[in-house]
C-alpha cells in the first residue's frame, strides 16, 4: 500500500471512530463498530491503529494543520498577522465540505479529550508534534538552528499557546457562540505567538 493510500484509509478510519465517539462515547465504543462504521474487517483497524482510541489521532492532527501549514508557507516579508488573517480568509472561502467537517469532528474530538484520557494522549501526542514543527518554523525565522535553546524553548511556549487557544476557541464553538464573536481568531493567535516567543517572532523579516 503506498503511503498516500494508507494515510487516506487511516483518515476516513479516523473520522468514522470520531463519529461514533462523539455520537455514543468512547467506552461504548468498539472496534467492531469502527470496523463495521468503514467497511472494513477488525483485523484491517488494528492493522493501522495500536487501540480504539488512537483512531482519533488523525482527525486531531487535522485540527492544527491549518495552522502550521499557513506557519510552514509564511513569507518573510509578512507579519504574523498578516499571513494568519489572509489565509483564515482564504481557507474560509475555499476550504471544501470535507475540510470543513474534519475541523468540525477534530473539535469535538479535542472537547472530548477533556474528560477522556486516551484521548487526551492523542492531542497531547498531536501538539507534540506542533512543537517539533513550530522549532523549525522559528528557527528559520530567526536564521537559528532549531536545536538551538533559545528557539526550542520559544517553540515550547508557542506551541503550547496553539494548544489553549484551539482548545478554548473550540469549546465555545460547541457551546454554541456565534462564530461571528470569535472572527478575531488570527489576531489571537498571533498575539499570543509574539507574547510567548517574547516579541521575537511575528514581525516581518528584513534582511
Amino acid at each position: 500500500m503506498s503511503e498516500q493510500r494508507r494515510h487516506r484509509l487511516r483518515l476516513e478510519i479516523s473520522r468514522e471512530a470520531s463519529r461514533l465517539f462523539w455520537k455514543q462515547g468512547v467506552d461504548a465504543t468498539s472496534g467492531d463498530q469502527i470496523a463495521e462504521a468503514v467497511g472494513l474487517s477488525t483485523r484491517t483497524i488494528w492493522r493501522h491503529f495500536r487501540s480504539k482510541e488512537s483512531c482519533a489521532e488523525p482527525i486531531i492532527m487535522q485540527g492544527v494543520e491549518w495552522e502550521m501549514g499557513t506557519l510552514r508557507d509564511w513569507p518573510a516579508e509578512l507579519s504574523l498577522e498578516e499571513r494568519l488573517s489572509t489565509e483564515a480568509i482564504r481557507f474560509g472561502r475555499e476550504a471544501s465540505a470535507v475540510e470543513q467537517a474534519d475541523n468540525a469532528l477534530a473539535m469535538r474530538m479535542i472537547r472530548l479529550a477533556d474528560t477522556e484520557p486516551a484521548l487526551r494522549t492523542a492531542w497531547l501526542m498531536a501538539c507534540d508534534q506542533v512543537e517539533r514543527e513550530m522549532a523549525g518554523i522559528i528557527a528559520k525565522r530567526l536564521g537559528l538552528p532549531a536545536s538551538d535553546l533559545q528557539v526550542r524553548l520559544y517553540a515550547a511556549a508557542a506551541s503550547a499557546a496553539v494548544r489553549v487557544l484551539n482548545e478554548e476557541i473550540g469549546a465555545a464553538l460547541l457551546d454554541g457562540v456565534d462564530p461571528a464573536q470569535l472572527a478575531d481568531g488570527p489576531e489571537r493567535l498571533a498575539r499570543a505567538v509574539r507574547e510567548a516567543t517574547g516579541g521575537k517572532v511575528g514581525d516581518p523579516v528584513t534582511t
